[in-house]
């Protein structure tokens, strides 16, 4: 590959998935297309043609093709889509000139292959190209239509913007601001799913199935791989490739040197060959239109540089050629579906069918998670390790599970999670549908697996924490509690509320199980019911059906201590049947027993090995009461999660980006290296978001101190300048109340005493009414994006480090949550008989900042503090906002696959 010319912006480059699952790749045009491009216009139809250029046009001249090729990359850009060596796609912009005051426009134009359309090539490339354009300070795009051309006039309308359209001469002009609306994003998210899914479909879901490295030795990973898929009987039709066996047999399937010997088209190739052999058989896969790859060879970027880049090459080669690859260092895939079969992993059982789809990025620790699994009698619908997790991640197969019919909750067991921000919002999405498990490895914050762009993240652990809440993920510590919470969602109906029944036969048991229902936040109805030790099945069922039938109770803990050593199948199964009657939530602890399940038949699960019944009559158990109730206490707090209304976008009155934007780049066009905006300019950029900055005014003597306070009014509060003892109370950097010229005098005086003449700048600003001080904060991660934080300043954030986190975009309830997240919240609700304050206003102040961080990546920080918050309004008396170049976000506005 030849190297890109001077300014080119390999930024722009990307991977992206299209709408039949596919992939194809993005990138800035470059002089040495234009044989490319004309061998591309050769192809298209006389009316594709016609289209593009309003005349028939058969070939292109030498000249057209330097025009259309040498572009500066900032006013004239094109871009061009991919696949194999072929271009498929080309879009371009020629900007219009500058005008002063007016937003500036740029013509734009597609071109898009016949053989490719009805692909989404058309929306990708608008996605990519108005990205472009809006780095380069375009903010409206115009563009040429004829009448007939209903599918480029389709792309321009379905694309969320608010597009003007009119006729001249007989052609259609049309127009439409580019800046990202709400609907725009949720057109593309909308896409970026469906495409996402149907690429992972294409990996678990195939018609036919080539093993690649099958070996004749048992024991193998080639012959395990190519025995689990003929055992596990796969619906479709299983190929194998070994070149030294070639026109042999291998377990009654006929042996190919290679995949280009496949006599038909195959979707999925499962490769377990040396890692210097897997190039060469990815470019055999792409030669015959393979649609994925599951690649189970280590020796990849886990081994060091030379492996990493060996495994970047295995994905670019993949990804061009429309593959999406699974690994390398995988386990491997399993789909449970009868209508598929699929076994292509090295598990040693085939998981029993079930509704539980499940992720796991280690390799090695996939044997655990199977085994919990099977252990527990828990059946799985999809399994998917990613290994290395090159290409398809977690963010991926959740984008799947969203719309799969077949999974009703999902677990992921991960590592590290490289793009946080689009994990935030995909898993918010498929939480609201169906429960999301994660156990997130590690404590230290969110890392890269081997081979990946390392782009650290500079916030603290409890942001994690934070935007897990805040996707209604179901966050649990480890394997044993990822089965534990799935048995639960698995098998019952989520709970209506937190109000708690426990029935048992043993009062200590009971006690316990109260115990722990009270410790996570669960509220005990009527206290726990005991029946006597002896009571036999009869007495237990009817004391479980009253708890059921009460209304006052959500869910039911039922415990039950053996009068041996093995469970009574009749108590289990009355308990099934109790529970499936009564409809509500139902855990059991039969103690001292796991893997055991009450099923209306009697047991369930590992001890006898019973065919799983339908979800709802099967009530999962635990050995002890406190696992029972903290599985359950989990899914109370998912359950209330999902019930609450999740609240309306925010959409303050008064917010102009388009001004607050030309602050930020009249900033950065003078420091590029980014600057702290000073008092003029920070002043604009508050204002423009609709937070008024209390007026202040900096000075450097006693007269000057005067004369700004006669002009501010009295009283006044003075203040040092500068972050480091603006709140240093100890230091007496702050003097409140000054009423008169003598005491503001003596004030400055004691000031320059304490810190020397000339040492520090002071500020002199109006009193603001009584309240209480907040903080409000975004700073820009190079993972999450921005993060937004808030908490009551004084002694709840100096010194017990009480602060809320949020990652944008934000909602409406969202602000309100992040304001009472807070344990010192109470402070502004009136404690202890205290006024209650204006919260609204405070939400108002949290809402904008939220928005512009969220607008706005080149915004480094933007804090305002203290916020003070009184009985009426919030007022705002400082403010710091450092600017800096984007490094850009992990989840842009624009599909792209991750790198």
């Amino acid at each position: 590959m030849p190297l890109p010319p001077v300014g080119y912006p390999t930024r722009w480059e990307a991977d992206v998935a299209l709408r039949d699952g596919g992939t194809a790749h993005v990138r800035p045009i470059r002089p040495d297309d234009a044989d490319l491009v004309a061998a591309f216009h050769v192809r298209q139809s006389e009316e594709s043609r016609y289209f593009r250029f309003f005349a028939p046009l058969p070939r292109l001249s030498r000249r057209d093709l330097a025009r259309f090729t040498q572009v500066d990359h900032v006013d004239r850009v094109a871009l061009v889509a991919t696949i194999g060596e072929d271009i498929v796609g080309i879009a371009r912009f020629d900007a219009a000139p500058v005008r002063p005051g007016r937003p500036r426009s740029a013509e734009v134009a597609f071109n898009i292959s016949d053989a490719h359309q009805g692909r989404g090539l058309g929306s990708v490339l608008l996605e990519h190209l108005v990205a472009a354009a809006r780095e380069r300070g375009i903010r409206r795009f115009t563009a040429d239509v004829l009448p007939t051309n209903a599918k480029m006039i389709g792309v321009f309308r379905e694309a969320g913007f608010e597009v003007r359209q009119g006729y001249s001469d007989g052609v259609l002009e049309v127009s439409f601001d580019i800046d990202p609306t709400e609907r725009s994003l949720d057109v593309m998210r909308a896409r970026e799913q469906r495409a996402e899914a149907r690429s992972v479909a294409a990996l678990l879901t195939p018609s036919s199935v080539v093993v690649v490295g099958a070996r004749r030795t048992p024991g193998t990973v080639g012959h395990r791989l190519l025995a689990d898929l003929v055992a596990g009987d796969f619906a479709g039709a299983v190929h194998a490739v070994n070149a030294a066996g070639a026109g042999e047999e291998l377990l009654g399937i006929p042996l190919l040197a290679s995949v280009r010997d496949l006599p038909d088209r195959v979707d999925l190739a499962v490769v377990a060959v040396a890692p210097a052999s897997v190039i060469d058989v990815v470019n055999d896969c792409a030669a015959v239109g393979v649609r994925g790859i599951v690649v189970v060879s280590s020796g990849f970027a886990e081994t060091g540089p030379e492996g990493a880049e060996l495994q970047r090459e295995l994905v670019r080669i993949a990804r061009a050629n429309g593959m999406r690859v699974i690994g390398p260092n995988s386990f491997g895939v399993v789909n449970t579906d009868p209508a598929v079969r699929l076994n292509a992993s090295l598990a040693e059982e085939v998981p029993r069918p079930g509704r539980f789809g499940l992720f796991s990025q280690s390799g090695a620790l996939a044997v655990t998670v199977l085994s919990s699994a099977q252990r527990r009698g828990l059946g799985l619908s999809t399994f998917v390790s990613a290994g290395n997790r090159a290409d398809v991640s977690g963010n991926d197969l959740m984008q799947f599970w969203h719309d799969d019919e077949a999974t009703s909750a999902v677990g992921l067991y991960l590592e590290s999670v490289g793009n946080p921000r689009k994990f935030s919002r995909v898993a918010r999405g498929l939480a609201r549908r169906k429960p999301v498990i994660v156990v997130k490895s590690g404590a230290s914050g969110f890392g890269v697996p081997p081979g990946h762009a390392v782009r650290r993240s500079r916030v603290p652990f409890e942001v994690v924490d934070s935007m897990l809440r805040q996707a209604g993920v179901i966050r649990v510590e480890n394997v044993h509690q990822l089965f534990d919470v799935a048995q639960v969602v698995v098998e019952q109906p989520l709970p209506a509320g937190s109000r708690i029944a426990v029935v048992g036969n043993s009062d200590a048991l009971g006690t316990l199980a109260a115990d722990a229902c009270v410790s996570w936040g669960l509220q005990v109805v009527h206290g726990p019911t005991a029946v006597h030790p002896e009571a036999g099945v009869a007495e237990f069922t009817a004391a479980l059906r009253a708890a059921f039938a009460d209304p006052a109770v959500d869910a039911v803990v039922a415990s039950w201590v053996p009068p041996t050593a093995t469970v009574d199948a009749g108590v289990a199964a009355a308990v099934a049947r109790t529970a499936a009657e009564g409809g509500k939530t139902c855990v059991t602890c039969f103690l001292g027993t796991r893997s055991v399940s009450a099923s209306p038949g009697g047991l369930e699960g590992a001890v006898t090995g019973s065919a799983e019944v339908a979800p709802g009559s099967t009530v999962p158990s635990f050995p002890t009461p406190e696992d029972a109730v903290r599985a359950l206490a989990a899914v109370v707090r998912y359950a209330d999660w999902r019930r609450k209304d999740p609240g309306h976008p925010l959409a303050p009155e008064g917010v102009d980006l388009v001004a607050a934007r030309a602050v930020v780049e009249r900033a950065l066009a003078a420091h590029p290296g980014g600057t702290a905006l000073g008092g003029r300019e920070r002043t604009e950029l508050l204002e423009a978001v609709g937070v008024r900055l209390l007026p202040r005014a900096e000075v450097g003597g006693v007269e000057e101190a005067v004369a700004a306070a006669e002009r501010l009014g009295w009283p006044v509060a003075l203040k040092t300048v500068g972050e480091e003892l603006s709140g240093r109370q100890d230091l007496r950097g702050v003097r409140l109340n000054l009423s008169t010229p003598e005491a503001l005098r003596e004030a400055v005086g004691e000031m320059r005493e304490v810190f020397g003449a000339g040492a520090t700048t002071l500020a002199v600003q109006p009193m603001a009414p009584l309240g209480v001080p907040c903080l409000v904060r975004s700073t820009e991660d190079p993972l999450f994006g921005p993060v937004l934080s808030f908490g009551v300043e004084g002694d709840p954030l100096d010194l017990m480090g009480d602060v809320g986190y949020r990652i944008p975009p934000l909602t409406d309830v969202d602000v309100a949550d992040l304001v009472r997240s807070v344990k010192a919240s109470p402070k502004l609700f009136g404690h202890r008989g205290a006024p209650v304050l204006d919260v609204p206003a405070l939400e108002d102040v949290v809402a904008r900042v939220a928005v512009v961080a969220d607008a706005l990546p080149e915004i480094a920080e933007l804090k305002l503090s203290p916020v003070l918050v009184g009985e009426r309004g919030a007022v705002v008396l400082d403010a710091v906002v450092r600017v800096a170049a984007p490094q850009g976000r992990a989840d842009p506005d624009r599909r792209t696959l991750p790198l």
